[in-house]
């Protein structure tokens, strides 16, 4: 017995640690073309990309949570340290500090409660905020695969276009077509195998090199370790830059956030919130010490390791490692990668930070949704990230405000039923949890959907669920994404779903969502009664063919 659970154990720990060796592996090479590229954009260089997403991911694998969270210079956070950095450019003492004070907040940060609201921030106000992103992104990469420096600022690109576009460089246009067409046509198959990315990277590289094309290149990246260094600023400039420095651990820590919530999602695991933000806010404040990038939680990297078998924080150690090899001993190689192949790089990237699915339902979205999601979207783009942040949740509040105090006067809520109550007791105790009934009082929208949600977490035994959502305001696109989820997560626990809707206008919503599709048109009921005979025929059913 001893022997077996011993067996057991070593070949738990041996599926554990080759999971976590692929995963961090797989992480480290989809982030090298990725910390590369955001370390050229943020005007800091190459080097100071790696090393970021090194410091960053040893730091969180370290002192974060059990789970494999990769961490390191990602789009948002690059877009909005690249502003700093432009601000700052002829004292590099000052950029050092806002790096350290990121951190320094984002600690702070970790040591209240402040980080729980980013679980109620509406889904428009994400949408816009990433579609703007994704579009400073590309915008900010026309100059650069033109054969152009790259300008600070969307804005400086929109007015210089003029000139971009009178003297295009052949050979570096030539290059960038040449990486998206690799990266948007490679065939799945060998996707599957090599991240694209390096794909375009190594090969291009490659061709140019071969071929001596002349075009600006990444140059020297440094292979010493960084050197600390601790700069001095008066008490002037340290109320001059914390505003940056805020507005940079704002956007690190929501974008963090969000990531957990997707690895939380794939893993079935719930992750320390605090002790992320502690983390990663030591590993910021490190970066800003060595002169790395800072940098925030990579929802891509990081599901890439755990749909590849990573369970736990040694996939950081790993992926760090992976990219310390590849700092000592392919540099040379490195500085010959053409700037235009990393515009490219970010081109696809700000592609797929914006969000299509939400784009795809635009025509189906209440009307409020779309201002919110339209006002920060071009605050980001053409104005201040936070600002857009800040006003759009604002936005979306007063416009919710409205819609409630629209309906205040109309809506009229009868008693419940009390034989339908009687029927819901006598089916937990008769069917013992395997027929669930869960009601959804009030609105659900997009300051509900958390709670909401959270009530699936754990249904054990469950079979069947009829959700009955009885109010009959209409769905918000939160309400309808989170919807989504719901159905996902009881489909992974093998739970049908039954729904009791009486809104004609809500039915109508669910079907022009393709909700109706997922969970079946026979299985939307008016009433509860009939939902719960449907639920105890599927279950005596099922209970037949076992005993068989």
């Amino acid at each position: 017995m001893i022997n077996t659970i011993s067996k057991s154990q070593i070949q738990n720990f041996l599926n554990t640690a080759k999971g976590d060796i692929i995963g961090g592996i797989i992480a480290a090479v989809i982030a090298l073309p990725q910390a590369l590229a955001f370390g050229v954009a943020t005007g800091l260089g190459a080097s100071a990309g790696l090393w970021g997403a090194i410091i960053l991911s040893l730091c969180v694998g370290l002192l974060g949570c059990k789970f494999p969270l990769i961490a390191g210079p990602t789009g948002p956070t690059a877009i909005v340290l690249a502003s700093a950095v432009a601000l700052y450019a002829e004292k590099p003492a000052l950029i050092l500090a806002i790096l350290f004070l990121t951190g320094l907040f984002q600690l702070i940060l970790s040591l209240t409660k402040s980080a729980e609201i980013v679980k109620f921030v509406p889904y428009p106000v994400i949408s816009g905020f990433m579609n703007g992103v994704g579009t400073i992104l590309i915008i900010l990469q026309i100059a650069p695969i033109l054969g152009h420096k790259m300008y600070s600022s969307p804005m400086l690109t929109i007015q210089h276009l003029n000139e971009i576009f009178s003297n295009v460089q052949a050979a570096p246009f030539a290059l960038g077509i040449l990486t998206l067409a690799i990266i948007f046509y490679t065939p799945k198959a060998i996707v599957r195998i090599i991240p694209v990315q390096l794909i375009a990277l190594i090969f291009v590289t490659w061709l140019c090199s071969t071929l001596q094309i002349p075009v600006e290149k990444i140059g020297e990246i440094k292979v010493t370790l960084p050197q600390i260094s601790i700069p001095a600023i008066s008490l002037d400039e340290f109320i001059s830059i914390s505003p940056s420095a805020i507005i940079i651990a704002i956007i690190c820590s929501a974008e963090t956030l969000l990531t957990t919530l997707v690895i939380d999602s794939l893993t079935k695991q719930k992750h320390n919130t605090k002790k992320v933000l502690a983390s990663l806010g030591i590993g910021n404040m490190v970066c800003g010490l060595f002169g790395g990038i800072i940098g925030a939680g990579a929802a891509m990297r990081s599901a890439a390791a755990v749909k590849t078998g990573a369970t736990t924080r040694f996939a950081s150690f790993i992926h760090a490692s992976v990219l310390i090899a590849i700092i000592f001993r392919f540099a040379p190689y490195a500085a010959e990668i053409p700037l235009a192949v990393l515009a490219g790089i970010l081109i696809k990237i700000g592609y797929d930070i914006i969000d299509t699915k939400f784009i795809k339902v635009l025509k189906y979205a209440p009307k409020d949704d779309l201002i919110v999601l339209f006002a920060v979207f071009f605050l980001t783009v053409f104005h201040d990230l936070i600002f857009a942040i800040s006003t759009g949740i604002v936005v979306a509040a007063i416009l919710y405000a409205k819609r409630i105090a629209d309906q205040t006067n109309i809506e009229v809520k009868e008693i419940y039923d009390n034989d339908i109550m009687q029927i819901e007791k006598n089916l937990v105790k008769d069917y013992n949890y395997k027929i669930r009934v869960v009601h959804i009082d009030g609105q659900f929208f997009f300051g509900s959907t958390t709670q909401v949600v959270s009530k699936f977490e754990e249904l054990l035994g469950t079979k069947y669920l009829i959700l009955n959502y009885e109010s009959s305001a209409k769905l918000d696109i939160s309400a309808i994404f989170a919807l989504e989820d719901i159905i996902i997560r009881l489909k992974s626990q093998h739970i049908k779903l039954f729904m009791v809707i009486k809104n004609e206008e809500i039915k109508q919503q669910l079907k022009n969502h393709k909700i109706e599709n997922q969970i079946g048109h026979n299985h939307i009921f008016y009433s509860e009664i009939d939902a719960i005979e449907t639920a105890k025929k599927y279950l005596k059913r099922k209970i037949k063919k076992l005993s068989k």
